[in-house]
């Protein structure tokens, strides 16, 4: 887990935009007991970032938790894999999209 401002510094952008990700589901941020937020870095590889947001669609939800909570629990679906080491090991973003939306609703 990484802070607000190493995210900033990971993805070229600022702490004010990894703030606004958080909050419109873009980005994964957990509440930390500090102030801020908690933020895990393996979101911004290339074959997960661009997941993250369709995923909270999905879901319906932009809370940090449960979409951390979906990506990392092992699914049937998935052969016992996490959605997020589904990802890791290639399996297309939408089969992963549509297990959220099926959990979603």
């Amino acid at each position: 887990m990484i802070t607000t401002e190493d995210a900033a510094e990971l993805s070229g952008t600022t702490r004010v935009t990894i703030n606004a990700w958080i909050k419109s589901g873009r980005c994964i941020g957990v509440t930390h007991l500090r102030r801020g937020f908690k933020i895990p870095k393996w979101q911004f590889e290339p074959y997960v970032f661009p997941v993250i947001q369709v995923v909270s669609e999905a879901l319906g939800t932009t809370d940090g938790w449960q979409i951390l909570s979906f990506l990392e629990t092992p699914h049937e679906a998935l052969d016992g894999l996490a959605p997020r080491i589904a990802l890791e090991q290639g399996v297309p973003g939408r089969r992963i999209v549509d297990l959220a939306t099926a959990e979603g609703h």
